[in-house]
């Protein structure tokens, strides 16, 4: 019987976010990220009237999607998808046009000030290629990311979205997002 493939994916418990940031500062020192630009962030949505105010956080990057814009628009195939669905930049094909970027529904590239290509999350690949955790993920002290193998059926992720209610941005896009945010 045939090995099924690695699909990774991440789920996020935004009711569980702090905005402590901690997820941003680990990828910014694990991967070097230049101050100025990110590759994580966290979007602030604050609603309700004096006294009733409510603020709510949602961890945003790439979505690592199944069919992503960004691989098919690049004009030298720079931007690339693995077998198991992360989504990377190969830099030294990069010419930095920037079409990936327009493509990107969720704003999660950018293009790097040193060296002028398009930059994004990855997944911490060195350190998934490792067997370890994404830095983010990691990092974070709520526990708001829990990342994994969704063709594994006994991993938490797996778990999570077989027993969980979620929600993925902007699905009508057709792009397949990989970031499943908790209800």
């Amino acid at each position: 019987m045939a090995k099924k493939l690695k699909r990774y994916a991440l789920v996020l418990d935004s009711k569980k976010c702090i905005d402590c940031k901690a997820c941003v500062v680990a990828c910014k020192a694990e991967n070097e990220v230049p101050v100025g630009v990110y590759r994580n962030r966290i979007n602030v949505e604050r609603s309700g009237e004096y006294p009733k105010l409510r603020t709510s956080f949602d961890p945003e990057q790439c979505h690592h999607c199944d069919n992503p814009s960004c691989v098919r628009v690049c004009p030298t195939g720079a931007s690339w998808q693995r077998k198991d669905g992360i989504v990377l930049v190969k830099y030294d094909d990069c010419v930095g046009c920037k079409y990936c970027i327009i493509a990107c529904p969720y704003d999660a590239r950018f293009h790097h000030p040193e060296t002028h290509t398009v930059d994004k999350c990855t997944f911490c690949v060195q350190r998934v290629d490792r067997g370890e955790l994404p830095a983010c993920v990691e990092t974070c002290p709520s526990k708001v990311r829990v990342f994994g193998d969704l063709n594994d059926s006994r991993s938490p992720i797996h778990l999570l979205l077989a027993t969980r209610r979620y929600r993925v941005m902007k699905p009508q896009t057709g792009n397949g997002p990989q970031l499943y945010y908790l209800l």
